[in-house]
């Protein structure tokens, strides 16, 4: 793969289109998202002048003013620096969760200016580079970190959907000849890619608020997989044609003697042309193989050499909020994980049960989406009932108005486990603090991603006082 000829300028970092259509400055709306964010870097450190709006600050906005970007937190036309508003010079990228009514986004369509979606403008950033593309509902962000890990021995540049602790950062910042996506299904997103190498690590509905039905979704999953140039790979399973790979079954690329010593993951692999033994891999969870097997197979197809890949699987240190330990001590665990889909919240406890095989665990979910919920509210149930005990928060609503009786009240009464109950923010301290379980997680997409950090600060402060 690397051989194949690329039509592109031979910058370190700016790409082509950028100084083809000469914009000066870039104006996002809805910043500080995990998949915004990481365009916002991009354009700042090409010495693009940066600016945008977000609802609330947050970690990811603070790094950005950091950076040199401004943004502002109230949606008004006075929000907008004045060198922002000449539509010649000045691109507006938005995300699809803002509102139709949003002030600032309507000034600029009212005005002209040239408006673009999160993805279409990340399918002009990649489209003249060698793309990898990782799509799925679970694991693309994991296993797109992972693989933009291994790529950065290529140069490659990596816009992730998660902040990898290896950088501390969503953008892995290499040159302009190779880029890695994580490629989103949401709104039909990853169709606006065009990817040389892709991998599809999963297909299980989702986003029904937007596709209707599973249907729906699978096909815009195929359509995703006709714009594939080069090599499709699959988990085996899933439904379409290309190369697969699996834990100890027959596949194209083949994990198998997979055990765990001292905390870690050691693995062969079986690939179409070799097998490479003990590859180590730090995060837990079997899912997390099949993530690090999904990134070695595309890397190995473009044409890093597998003991590069090997190492590189070694020293990847995980991604935030993907099973982070937030507290690790012998008395007491505290795990942050994004898990807001019942086969997350799956993955989550068996990781959990394989780490801690006889500890009580107790789980804080809050739900994300009304339409998630009432659609897998059974599978939810199911998931949570794994668990010895649950503590359930509000529904986070995001960009949806409320569903007569969708509550996170009727979840709780579908949850079979003896020791359950809705809480609020500002009781949960107190809730750990009067449970029995010494290893907790707190799940979910929501806002629960930034109270994680209260209550951590919150729990240590107690345990320090306890001693």
């Amino acid at each position: 793969m690397k051989a194949k000829s690329l039509n592109i300028i031979t910058s370190q970092k700016v790409l082509s289109f950028e100084k083809d259509l000469g914009w000066d400055c870039i104006f996002f709306i809805g910043i500080g998202g995990i998949g915004m964010s990481a365009i916002a870097r991009y354009f700042t450190t090409n010495g693009k002048k940066v600016a945008g709006y977000d609802k609330t600050p947050s970690q990811i906005t603070t790094d950005l003013e950091v950076l040199g970007v401004e943004i502002y937190f109230e949606d008004t036309l006075q929000n907008i620096p004045i060198s922002f508003l000449n539509k010649d010079k000045t691109l507006v990228v938005y995300t699809p969760a803002i509102s139709k009514q949003h002030i600032q986004l309507n000034y600029f369509l009212d005005n002209d200016f040239t408006i673009l979606k999160r993805a279409e403008i990340l399918g002009r950033i990649t489209e003249s580079t060698f793309c990898l593309a990782v799509a799925g509902t679970h694991g693309k962000t994991t296993t797109s970190s992972i693989l933009g890990h291994i790529m950065a021995t290529e140069k490659a540049t990596s816009f992730l959907g998660g902040i990898a602790e290896n950088y501390n950062s969503n953008l892995i910042l290499g040159e302009d000849k190779v880029t890695v996506v994580e490629a989103d299904e949401f709104d039909r997103s990853f169709l606006k890619l065009s990817p040389n190498i892709a991998c599809i690590t999963s297909m299980d509905a989702d986003h029904l608020d937007i596709y209707g039905a599973a249907e729906a979704l699978e096909e815009s999953f195929f359509d995703f997989s006709q714009k594939v140039s080069d090599t499709l790979i699959v988990a085996k399973g899933v439904p379409l044609k290309g190369l697969t790979y699996a834990i100890d079954e027959a596949a194209d690329y083949a994990a198998f003697n997979v055990r765990i010593e001292t905390g870690k993951y050691i693995f062969d692999v079986k690939t179409p042309s070799e097998t490479i033994h003990n590859i180590t891999f730090n995060l837990p969870g079997r899912h997390n193989v099949m993530n690090a097997l999904a990134a070695l197979a595309m890397a190995d197809v473009y044409g890093v050499s597998l003991e590069v890949i090997k190492q590189r699987l070694s020293t990847f240190k995980g991604v935030k909020r993907r099973f982070s330990y937030k507290i690790k001590n012998d008395d007491f665990v505290l795990i942050d994980d994004y898990a807001h889909h019942p086969t997350e919240i799956n993955a989550v406890e068996n990781s959990i049960r394989e780490m801690y095989p006889n500890e009580n665990v107790l789980v804080v979910f809050q739900p994300h989406l009304f339409s998630r919920t009432k659609d897998f509210i059974d599978d939810f149930a199911m998931a949570l009932s794994k668990f010895d005990e649950v503590l359930l928060l509000d529904i986070y609503p995001a960009r949806e108005e409320p569903i007569a009786g969708v509550t996170s009240e009727w979840l709780l009464s579908k949850i079979n486990t003896k020791h359950k109950k809705l809480t609020q923010k500002n009781n949960l301290v107190k809730d750990i603090k009067n449970s029995s379980a010494n290893v907790v997680a707190m799940l979910g997409a929501g806002d629960i991603g930034v109270l994680v950090n209260t209550i951590t600060n919150q729990l240590l402060k107690h345990q320090k006082n306890e001693v």
